[in-house]
């Protein structure tokens, strides 16, 4: 399957077509998760030098990740809030020296400060785990042409998992989904990207159901992000506390959620996860 994303703004890899850029891709691409932070659930710490921050970088460049998404705020569950100069301190060196990298930047951001000052380095796409909630955010994307991951999230980091509920998760998110998307691309955002939001204010068995549940999401007119690296549903399901030892987990989630339409996987073990993918791919039917 065909899946494009369009940009007002040039992107490494994307086709010119007017005053605008698409980038397309066939089956599902990996979008490798680069933190620039101290507390991060799985690898905190473990990009704050610039030097390693920007070898990960090759490293998952070098195996084929289709995005690269860097944060410098944590949001696992209970995080604190990072002043927005702190946030920038942490994004913009390794923004700037991969800009000419040949790899298309997302920065993992809630701040249209942030988002702001990433574009204007060389960043091409907005991932906001408030999925656009603000509208400086989407004026932001808007006036740089850059289009955007909406992610679903109930509450904030700091509250999300204290006793979430829904009535009906999978209409509830969806219908969230895509009236932000509405919203994004009524205010001139260039396009969007759709993320359910696994772990965000979700209970395992909500987790479960939207990964069911996937087909009815994927058959909308934009791409679908599925990001379960790591996260806490692998422990419950298959009893792994420690979150580094969970990429088995991660890559079986990934790869249903590829066989079921996803577009992108965001993952930490970006190189095992192209591998996988393309073995997958290699056995379905022509």
């Amino acid at each position: 399957m065909t899946h494009a994303l369009h940009f007002r703004r040039p992107v490494p890899g994307a086709e010119r077509h007017g005053d605008g850029w698409t980038l397309r891709w066939e089956g599902t691409a990996v979008m490798g998760i680069l933190n620039v932070t101290p507390d991060s659930f799985s690898d905190g710490g473990r990009h704050a030098a610039l030097d390693a921050a920007l070898a990960s970088a090759r490293t998952m460049r070098d195996a084929g990740v289709l995005i690269l998404d860097i944060g410098g705020e944590s949001t696992r569950p209970g995080a604190a809030p990072v002043p927005v100069h702190e946030e920038l301190n942490r994004v913009l060196p390794v923004i700037r020296a991969l800009a000419d990298a040949g790899t298309v930047l997302s920065v993992d951001t809630m701040k249209p400060e942030v988002a702001a000052a990433a574009l204007a380095a060389g960043a091409h796409l907005i991932n906001d785990v408030t999925g656009l909630r603000d509208p400086q955010m989407r004026a932001v994307c808007a006036d740089a042409g850059a289009p955007a991951c909406v992610m679903h999230m109930q509450g904030d980091p700091r509250t999300m998992q204290r006793d979430p509920h829904y009535d009906d998760v999978v209409r509830e998110v969806h219908d969230y989904l895509h009236a932000q998307a509405r919203e994004a691309l009524a205010a001139g955002v260039p396009d969007v990207i759709l993320d359910p939001g696994i772990g965000f204010g979700k209970t395992l068995e909500h987790n479960l159901a939207l990964l069911r549940a996937l087909p009815e999401l994927t058959e909308a007119p934009h791409p679908v992000l599925i990001g379960a690296s790591r996260k806490r549903l692998i422990d419950f399901i298959a009893g792994v506390p420690e979150a580094q030892d969970r990429d088995p987990g991660s890559l079986a989630l990934h790869l249903h959620a590829a066989r079921r339409g996803a577009a992108i996987v965001r993952a930490h073990a970006a190189a095992a996860h192209v591998q996988a993918l393309r073995v997958q791919a290699a056995l379905n039917p022509a």
